[in-house]
């Protein structure tokens, strides 16, 4: 019985020892079949790289030993160059496309808005009513008037026949105080809540308001969240006191967007100022900081609320060299201003429909570039 249960043991080791090579076999087989269909994609990968690395290097000592792969060398030439120019194509379109903002960052609309979305606060005095304020009313203002008011310190009654109600004596003080501009920003705010546009946008009367760059530029923002857009003066953000009462004060310090550029603040942020804008309040929280009306705007957005400023270098103050602004990109610019930077007149630098002597601002020639069809510029502008 044991030589029996011996043979049937021996048996069954050898059947699956011989089984185990079949199965070996076979699997040696199809691998070996896929090695060879590899050869037929040697167009693309890895393995194109090596031939067109060698290619150089092999190429003379084909032509002088072997002419029967001389011959065919053109076709496979054919498709390396093929291959290899639209891979060169393809990364020249990437690089074109990194190196064009407007076409890496171009994409559709988060809103659908128009100009009368936007109310636009211009800050002014009235000692500037006739050298700046009238240049303004004549360019940009006259296309937007229906969504801009103006914020002064005294009663001009030519004004208000030009624009109405939209001239808004706020009672403030004309000095350039830091309580007097804050004044005139609190008026600002009130008004602009009272007519429940989507956006806010404060300018000063050294301003030029490019308003279908402005609608394109909020366009991509939502109305109903917390948008803060603008830019900061200062490459740092600005450090303050912060007054809590009794004596006891803690050091602040924030980004904010200069009001000589100008800034937008979206309708659903404006609401959450109010606790420290609306009213009087606005006056109380900017003797917190003692700091003029613009960096009380940054104090309750970013370190009160918590939002950040949205920079955006389409804004312009005199702050800056204007004449770095080429004339090719004046229309793709939110806002422009003129004044003196660095003891020396600063403008647009840019050749236009008037001379500057006739127009230092240039915004004269700016507007005739923007609109050639207004009445009173020269009839060869385009």
């Amino acid at each position: 019985m044991l030589k029996t249960c011996g043979k049937r043991f021996l048996l069954s080791i050898v059947g699956a020892t011989f089984t185990c090579l079949v199965v070996l076999f076979v699997a040696q087989l199809q691998q070996r079949n896929q090695v060879e269909a590899v050869p037929n994609g040697r167009e693309v990968g890895m393995r194109s790289l090596q031939s067109l690395e060698s290619h150089d290097t092999q190429e003379p000592q084909r032509s002088q030993s072997d002419p029967q792969q001389q011959d065919s060398n053109p076709e496979q030439g054919k498709g390396f160059s093929a291959y290899f120019t639209k891979l060169t194509r393809s990364r020249r379109e990437a690089e074109k496309t990194e190196s064009n903002p407007e076409v890496a960052t171009e994409k559709p609309p988060m809103e659908d808005i128009t100009p009368n979305d936007i109310f636009i606060a211009v800050k002014t005095t009235k000692k500037f009513h006739q050298s700046r304020l009238e240049l303004l009313l004549d360019t940009w203002i006259s296309r937007n008037v229906q969504q801009t008011y103006i914020f002064t310190d005294g009663e001009d009654e030519e004004l208000k026949k030009r624009i109405g109600s939209h001239a808004i004596n706020t009672n403030c003080s004309a000095a350039h105080s830091r309580q007097a501009l804050s004044c005139k920003m609190a008026v600002e705010y009130d008004k602009y809540i009272e007519s429940g546009k989507k956006w806010f946008c404060h300018v000063d009367d050294d301003n030029y308001v490019n308003m279908r760059t402005l609608v394109k530029l909020l366009s991509n923002y939502p109305h109903t969240q917390d948008i803060y857009i603008g830019k900061p003066s200062l490459d740092r953000p600005i450090e303050a006191t912060e007054r809590l009462g009794d004596n006891l004060m803690r050091p602040v310090n924030f980004w904010f967007a200069t009001g000589g550029a100008g800034f937008c603040i979206s309708h659903g942020l404006a609401l959450k100022m109010s606790p420290w804008a609306s009213g009087g309040h606005f006056m109380n929280t900017a003797e917190k900081i003692r700091l003029p009306d613009d960096c009380t705007i940054g104090y309750i957005i970013e370190s009160v609320l918590g939002v950040k400023l949205i920079r955006s270098n389409q804004f312009h103050s005199h702050l800056e060299n204007l004449q770095q602004v080429p004339k090719s990109e004046l229309h793709k610019q939110v806002t422009l201003s003129y004044g003196m930077f660095e003891n020396k007149r600063n403008a647009i630098n840019m050749k236009g429909a008037f001379p500057v002597e006739e127009d230092p601002s240039r915004f004269k020639s700016v507007h005739c570039l923007l609109y050639p069809d207004t009445p009173w510029c020269p009839s060869y502008v385009v």
